[in-house]
């Protein structure tokens, strides 16, 4: 049986914290059939997030906390999936916009399916979504300009939603550099550069009204690292690339 890490990052969600937390842990209960654990990623709360997520760890056997002392969603990420020893890891966003029935599908894909990577899309067939005008014309926008950089077959970069094995964790996260909002987009696109299998995963995603993500910086954030990456690919991706092939990263 495939082990799974599942990690939750998150930075001042005193308020959503241990709600959501009990919500996945009570989902991963009843319909998950991997060993599975749930990885609290902290990155620098200056809240009450740190004593509660400390306290579900001390309560909980599958729950861990992790503490960042600098902020950061793919900083985060890095260190909870690289130190992690499961066979698949994931993450998924602390407000759980994305519906829990999706979750097995993803790792289904991946343990099962032969995925190197499987990522949440708002925009696959079967796909529903739930969200402010403003914010689905940005998103659509940015789908469409990553497409036209980079002829990329996965569909929804940004959906807080996603998860890898151990082999592809090896070898992209020593390639990407954004340790903040545009890790996920780098992440995927780093994965088909190298030869990696992304699946698309439809889910059922649901905006939060209280997200404190400043869209509009963020955007430009992005649009920056998709150039950096199209003009500026990694000169070790060509190695990583080898080092697939011969079954050296497993």
């Amino acid at each position: 049986m495939s082990s799974v890490d599942i990690v939750v990052p998150v930075y001042n969600e005193e308020q959503a914290l241990a709600l959501s937390i009990g919500q996945l842990r009570d989902f991963c209960l009843r319909a998950l059939d991997y060993e599975w654990s749930i990885v609290i990623a902290d990155n620098a709360s200056t809240d009450g997030t740190g004593q509660i997520g400390q306290e579900l760890a001390r309560e909980l056997r599958d729950v861990r906390y992790l503490y960042l002392p600098q902020k950061g969603r793919g900083r985060a990420l890095k260190k909870a999936w690289l130190e992690s020893a499961a066979d698949i890891v994931c993450y998924m966003d602390v407000d759980l916009s994305t519906r829990l029935d999706a979750l097995p599908r993803l790792l289904d894909a991946i343990a099962k399916e032969g995925y190197d990577l499987a990522s949440g899309s708002r925009v696959a067939r079967g796909s529903q979504t739930t969200r402010a005008l403003k914010r689905e014309v940005i998103s659509r926008g940015y789908i469409a300009l990553t497409k036209a950089l980079f002829r990329n077959r996965f569909s929804d970069a940004q959906c807080g939603f996603k998860g890898a094995s151990r082999r592809a964790v090896q070898a992209l996260l020593p390639l990407t550099q954004d340790n903040a909002w545009f890790f996920d987009t780098e992440l995927l696109l780093l994965a088909e550069m190298a030869g990696l299998r992304v699946k698309d995963i439809p889910v059922t995603w649901v905006d939060d009204p209280t997200s404190t993500v400043r869209i509009w910086r963020t955007a430009g954030e992005d649009i920056k690292g998709l150039l950096r990456l199209r003009f500026r690919p990694p000169a070790a991706l060509r190695e990583v690339r080898r080092r697939l092939s011969k079954g050296e990263l497993a």
